[in-house]
This record gives structure tokens, sequence and C-alpha cells, in this order.
């Protein structure tokens, strides 16, 4: 479910409708849904997006991720925490457009991020599993710098484990949209983002690992 039909609601509701993923997009106006092309086939609700009603009838009660793009900092976060705690949203992201108290929210537990094409991009992170999206390769193509997906297992544990585990080297982690080096007694948490460098054979194994463990793990 995503609130908000602007520049970032519209693209993102594409992206997911082309995943094939059930879309459905709240807005107070009508009018914004004319952003969404003829082909677009999800549902469009109108209505303020923190109200139980339009919510419902956006089918909030079926929802796996929500997230608010809309113009406003208060409704987004409003919405978001009514996603999560009403509903039991697990996945919810926020788009906050005072970088002050983005940093607020994201201590609360409530992903958020800013500008339209940087947001896409990570909204689409936030609520979905899609394993390594690659940011550069080697020449010969054999060693690629990807930011890789982490399941929730490794919350808590150090980076170091996740290195050993999955044969990758951790080159940095960006947390509250800072970056910075890791090392051997970095902690991972909630909501970083974990950029690796390993062969490009091992890519299934290393997604695999940083998803969902080993044995071993």
């Amino acid at each position: 479910m995503i609130l908000g039909c602007g520049r970032v609601g519209s693209l993102l509701a594409h992206r997911l409708d082309d995943l094939g993923h059930s879309v459905a997009v709240v807005d107070q106006d009508p009018g914004a849904f004319r952003k969404l092309s003829s082909d677009f086939s999800g549902q469009t609700v109108t209505g303020v997006g923190f109200d139980r009603e339009t919510l419902e009838s956006a089918g909030i009660e079926r929802a796996s991720a929500f997230a608010a793009v809309s113009s406003g900092d208060n409704s987004n976060i409003l919405a978001a925490r009514v996603a999560r705690e009403t509903y039991g949203v697990e996945q919810v992201v926020a788009r906050i457009y005072d970088p002050r108290r983005a940093e607020v929210y994201q201590r609360l537990g409530i992903p958020t991020v800013a500008t339209v094409s940087w947001s896409t991009g990570q909204i689409l992170r936030n609520i979905l599993p899609l394993g390594a999206q690659e940011e550069y390769h080697d020449p010969s193509g054999s060693v690629v710098l990807a930011e890789v997906h982490t399941g929730t297992r490794w919350i808590g544990r150090r980076s170091s484990e996740l290195e050993d585990a999955s044969g990758a080297r951790i080159a940095f982690i960006t947390r509250y949209g800072t970056a910075f080096l890791t090392n051997a007694e970095t902690v991972l948490q909630e909501g970083d983002l974990v950029y690796a460098l390993f062969a490009t054979d091992a890519r299934e194994h290393v997604e695999s690992i940083f998803e969902h463990g080993s044995e071993e793990n």
C-alpha cells in the first residue's frame, strides 16, 4: 500500500505493479491518480492516509508493506505508525523532508528516506527482499561491490561473523544516512544498509547467507 500519488508514489506504484505485486494507492486528491498510466492494474482510494476507514478500504489488513510518501511529514509519519502499530504491517517506510526529524523516526524503528529517485529505490529495498543491488564490478567481471539485503537474524551480531559465514568482505555500512567503515567489533543494527565485496560466481551463496544465515549460524 502506498500513501501519496505524487512523483515518488506513482513511480513506486508502477514499479511494484510491474513486478507483479498487488498495489493500492491512497491520496486525498482524486486528481493525483492521473499520474498513473492506463496500464496500472492496482487499486486507487481517495481519502486521508491515516484514517482507519480509508486504510481499511484500501486493504491495509491484508498489506504486507506500507510506504508513506505524501507531501506532508506529519501525515507520513502518522500513517506509518498507524500501519505498524494498529494493523501490524511489518514492512513500513516513510518519506520525511526534514532530515533532523527523519533521524529521530529512524531511531524509533521507522525507516525514512528523502528525494525522488533515491526514495523510490530505497523504499523498494526496504519492503522487498531484492537480494544484492550491484553498485560496481571490476573490468574482468569477477568481483562485485553490492548492497546486500541482510536478514533479521544478523541484527545484534558482529559484522565479522557475517563475513566469516558468507565469505564476503563488508566494504562499509550506511546507518541513518551516514556511511562508515566496519571493524571487528561493529555490531549490525536494524535499518543498516550493508555494502559487501564478493566474487561474482558466489553471488547466490552470499545472498542466501546474508538473508537466512547458515546451519552453523
